[in-house]
C-alpha cells in the first residue's frame, strides 16, 4: 500500500502481489483528475492486482497477460498488446487504446460516448460492447471490482459511481478482442 504518488514502471512484471495506491490531500477528493502513477505501469504483468485511486500515465498495462487493475484514467497507448487479465478505467483514455490487444477485457467509462464515437480505441482489434449487452457475469465482475477498489483505496470517484450504479453502469463500455480469422 502506497499513500502518495508513484513513479514509472509500477508493477512491471507483476506476478501475484496486490498493489494499492491512495492519493493524499486535495488529490484524494478529486482523484480522477490527478495522475497518481507514472508511465508503463503493469508492463508485462502476469498475475496480481493493482488498485490506484488516480490516473496512470501512458502505456498502462502494455503486454498485461493476467493482472487485474482498476485506475481512474490512462494516457496514450493503454492496454497495448494485452493478452489477458482485466483492466477497469474509471475515466479518460488517450489515443491508440488496445492496439494489438488479443486477450483479456478492458472496461472503460465512456461518459459522453466520445471514446466509441471518435474511435479512440483500436477498432481493428477490439469490439466495443455496451454494458447492457454484456453478460450478467461480466456486469457483476465490473461492480465487484469497483467495490474492491473503494474498499482498498477509499476512491471518492468510485464511491459516487456505486451510489448511483444504475446510471453509472450504463456509461461503461467493455472492450474485448475481436475473433481473429
Amino acid at each position: 500500500i502506497l499513500t502518495g504518488q508513484a513513479n514509472d514502471f509500477v508493477g512491471k512484471g507483476l506476478s501475484g502481489a496486490e498493489l494499492v495506491l491512495r492519493p493524499v490531500g486535495r488529490a484524494a477528493e478529486r482523484s480522477g483528475e490527478h495522475v497518481l502513477l507514472g508511465n508503463v505501469a503493469l508492463y508485462g504483468a502476469t498475475a496480481g492486482k493493482l488498485f490506484a485511486a488516480g490516473r496512470a500515465g501512458e502505456r498502462f498495462a502494455v503486454r498485461n497477460s493476467g493482472a487485474t487493475a482498476v485506475v481512474e484514467g490512462v494516457g496514450d497507448h493503454g492496454c497495448e498488446y494485452m493478452t489477458g487479465g482485466v483492466v477497469v478505467i474509471l475515466g479518460e483514455i488517450g489515443i491508440n487504446f488496445g492496439a494489438g490487444m488479443t486477450g483479456g477485457l478492458a472496461w472503460v467509462l465512456d461518459r459522453d460516448g466520445e471514446i466509441v464515437e471518435k474511435t479512440r480505441y483500436h477498432d481493428e482489434f477490439l469490439e466495443a460492447v455496451a454494458f447492457e449487452a454484456c453478460t450478467a457475469e461480466e456486469q457483476a465482475q465490473l461492480r465487484a471490482l469497483l467495490e474492491e477498489h473503494v474498499r482498498l483505496t477509499d476512491s471518492v470517484l468510485a464511491q459516487g459511481m456505486l451510489a448511483d450504479w444504475e446510471s453509472a453502469a450504463k456509461e461503461f463500455v467493455l472492450f474485448r478482442p475481436k475473433p481473429q480469422a
